[in-house]
């Protein structure tokens, strides 16, 4: 039986539709094994014979960099020396494409985020709050580190790379799922994520790993099929003050959980990124940052476009079942 169900922080809905899932193909994307390309034809290989010489941050040192901050050669956004200035056209509102855009590198060729050794993806996630301190230039608004994992969400290199984007403004998305807390915080007098973590550990089935420090788990109202959520357990409304030990437990779930979807189910082609707080220090208590981690496991259609209500053919019980597999992470 189809079910409708609703997110408790945003307020979209998804269709819970498992029985599509016997339709061919649904979560067949058509790819074989993966295939490297060539470290010769690799602009990451060497950042200054590439272009890529203008290092902001590398860790251990720019001459042996593991990890290594870089200007986007062909940026969404360019950096200023003023802010984005807005402007009308007719009846029009825009603004001068001013922001951040850069990536950040890891060393070895072939080895995603799964494959660091833990000290080096939490390394990862500690440079991203490096980052987004940066971006906080009284400028940008809101800034996301995301990574793009396969030729079908926007990867156009074999090289495992992240990027961080920020903006003058608070995204329309975003901007939804922070009143969504918001309101849920007026009239409970609770963090909603808090209380998400508390209802699913009472729950259980939805769960696919857990820390000290962390949990991953499915969220209720997954929009895709085994859409993962990693969220600290103590609640920070800000990526970028989140204390070290904590920064490590999510990254122990986050390879985790990559380790299981290549494992189970079969490597998807996948984004995840960091949902935090806006840079104002005005408010936003009430949000409980988090990692989301989206595979590319169904086609998107019309009805999707058309009302921003997405079909889910995967329940979370089961999917985070399969993720669990026959081991207890919990």
């Amino acid at each position: 039986m189809p079910e409708l169900r609703q997110d408790p922080l945003s307020g979209d809905w998804i269709i819970l539709s498992p029985g599509r899932a016997k339709r061919p193909n649904t979560l067949d994307r058509g790819r074989g094994p993966r295939k490297p390309t060539s470290k010769k034809d690799c602009p990451f290989e060497n950042l200054q014979k590439s272009g890529n010489g203008i290092v902001f941050e590398a860790w251990p040192s720019v001459k042996k960099w593991q990890i290594a901050v870089v200007p986007n050669k062909y940026p969404a956004l360019i950096h200023g020396e003023t802010c984005s200035i807005d402007f009308k056209k007719g009846i029009y509102e825009a603004r001068t494409g001013i922001g951040t855009h850069e990536l950040i590198i890891t060393r070895d060729h072939s080895k995603s985020f799964a494959d660091l050794d833990l000290a080096t993806a939490a390394r990862v996630l500690t440079i991203f709050q490096d980052r987004y301190r940066t971006a906080n230039d009284g400028c940008n608004v809101y800034a996301v580190a995301f990574l793009n994992y396969g030729p079908s969400v926007g990867a156009s290199l074999w090289h495992p790379h992240y990027q961080l984007l920020a903006v003058p403004f608070v995204p329309p998305h975003v901007a939804r799922s922070l009143a969504g807390a918001r309101e849920y915080f007026k009239k409970k007098h609770r963090c909603p994520r808090c209380e998400v973590i508390n209802e699913e550990r009472k729950y259980k089935k939805r769960i696919v790993g857990e820390n000290r420090y962390a949990i991953a788990l499915a969220p209720y109202a997954s929009k895709r099929p085994f859409e993962v959520s990693v969220i600290p357990k103590e609640h920070f409304p800000r990526f970028e003050e989140t204390p070290p030990t904590v920064i490590r437990g999510i990254a122990e779930l986050m390879q985790l959980v990559l380790k299981d979807l290549r494992k189970r189910a079969g490597d998807p082609d996948l984004n995840f990124f960091i949902h935090s707080a806006p840079f104002s220090k005005n408010g936003h208590q009430y949000h409980h940052w988090h990692a989301e981690i989206l595979p590319n496991l169904s086609y998107l259609g019309g009805l999707e476009f058309a009302t921003g209500i997405y079909i889910n053919v995967v329940d979370p019980d089961e999917a985070a079942k399969m993720l669990r597999g026959k081991k207890s992470h919990a």
